[in-house]
């Protein structure tokens, strides 16, 4: 029987120390917070989309970069096997639009609940409020770790009074921990409110491990005309999402978009935000959006010319309820140029050209990217080129396993980021020998 250490109580260290825990080991399981699971309570809207159950070969394609590395972790651990050990453990699922699976309560907590019920089963040890700053390697293999806590490695979860990670540093015990093994899954920096700190990335760097450059992603999008923060809160459904650098098109997609108090955000931008190369964000770039993606130019000329038969001795302005949302007339007829007060029947078949191409081509500029803070996950980790991929053993330090965020791993929205953390913790915690 090996001694093995988890750091990190998110999803991928959730489920290595399961993993673990099945092969018989000695674990012990160190989270920061004053409870498991902070940032997997979030997801999805409190919701916790899982998974996704699309075929798993589909899942490789939702991962813009370093997809090959996770063929092992995902076909010894795929989409179906995640489906599997939840519905095992009791707990109901159900697929939503996009093949995406939640639990049938709705209730992110109730995932959480199963994974501390199967750890329990397992007898692994769970130390809360622990701060893990730094891991101890002789002659190339981990043979311990030190960590900060009110209390030593005994059994059972510990709870207490919530204390912020900032606190942890200061006047509380050190303590000392030999292990045979340890399994790193700190996460990334998005989202800092429910601890992520990026001390991960610290600790394995001074093993030697490098990490490529980190950026928040699946994040919203900064613009620069006015026009576009007065329209805060609108969300727009069925719409077609274009990014150009210059001439050359980066992206498009179609689906559904959301104006926010510094630009753009909703599924569309979160997914150009992953998989646009970091390269173009340096520079500012160009959107359209096409308000009526559903209709081509004549069909929509035809709707407009429709419209504007109903309201001949309007005003321009009074013309436009049945096609755009209310919030949004001023801005679209800002952007035409035609006169508000101008009866519709004096609008120029020029004029109603210059509408239709606005509807179909709703400009703006990206000057960059949301913050951490709003970040669903980080773009960015330890190369896995450092990283057996067969097992999540880290090829310079013997005994030391990396999982979940902390590799340079990340996907689009949709359950494929939960994906990577079961399947690469599921991975390191049975490859454990």
């Amino acid at each position: 029987m090996s001694k093995v250490a988890v750091v990190g109580g998110g999803a991928a260290g959730l489920m290595a120390a399961y993993a673990a825990g099945t092969a018989g080991h000695e674990v012990t399981l160190f989270e920061h917070n004053e409870k498991l699971g902070k940032k997997l309570y979030i997801t999805g809207k409190g919701r916790c989309n899982l998974t996704n159950a699309c075929e798993t070969d589909e899942l490789f394609t939702h991962i813009p970069r370093n997809s090959k590395f996770l063929y092992s972790a995902f076909h010894r651990f795929d989409n179906r096997s995640v489906m599997g050990f939840f519905e095992n453990q009791g707990l109901r699922l159900k697929v939503e639009r996009g093949n995406r699976v939640f639990p049938q309560s709705d209730h992110s907590s109730d995932v959480i609940r199963i994974l501390q019920q199967a750890l329990h089963r397992m007898g692994v040890r769970v130390i809360l409020q622990a701060e893990v700053f730094d891991l101890e390697a002789r002659d190339g293999r981990v043979c311990g770790l030190r960590y900060r806590s009110e209390r030593g490695c005994d059994n059972g979860i510990h709870s207490g009074s919530i204390r912020q990670s900032s606190q942890m540093n200061t006047g509380l015990p050190e303590h000392f921990l030999g292990c045979d093994h340890v399994i790193m899954a700190t996460g990334g920096i998005s989202y800092p409110s429910t601890g992520s700190d990026g001390s991960g990335w610290e600790i394995v760097k001074r093993l030697g491990h490098t990490c490529t450059a980190l950026r928040p992603s699946l994040v919203g999008m900064k613009v620069k005309e006015d026009y576009i923060t007065q329209l805060q809160g609108l969300s727009l459904k069925n719409i077609s999402f274009m990014v150009k650098s210059g001439k050359k098109k980066l992206y498009e997609e179609f689906g559904e978009l959301m104006f926010t108090h510094q630009g753009i955000s909703g599924p569309v931008v979160l997914t150009a935000s992953s998989v646009i190369p970091d390269r173009y964000f340096s520079d500012e770039l160009c959107f359209e959006i096409d308000l009526k993606a559903s209709l081509s130019e004549e069909q929509l000329d035809r709707r407009i010319q429709r419209d504007f038969e109903e309201n001949l001795n309007r005003c321009y302005k009074n013309a436009l309820g049945k096609l755009l949302p209310s919030k949004m007339i001023p801005v679209i007829i800002q952007l035409s140029g035609i006169d508000p007060e101008k009866r519709v029947n004096a609008v120029t078949k020029e004029e109603r050209r210059g509408l239709l191409n606005i509807l179909k081509h709703f400009p703006g500029t990206i000057t960059g990217l949301g913050g951490w803070h709003e970040a669903i996950i980080t773009r960015g980790g330890v190369r896995v080129k450092e990283v057996n991929p067969s097992t999540m053993e880290s090829r310079l330090v013997s005994g030391l396993y990396l999982c979940g965020e902390m590799l340079d791993l990340d996907a689009v929205t949709g359950g494929f980021n939960l994906q990577i953390a079961w399947s690469t913790g599921y991975l390191a915690g049975v490859s454990i020998s």
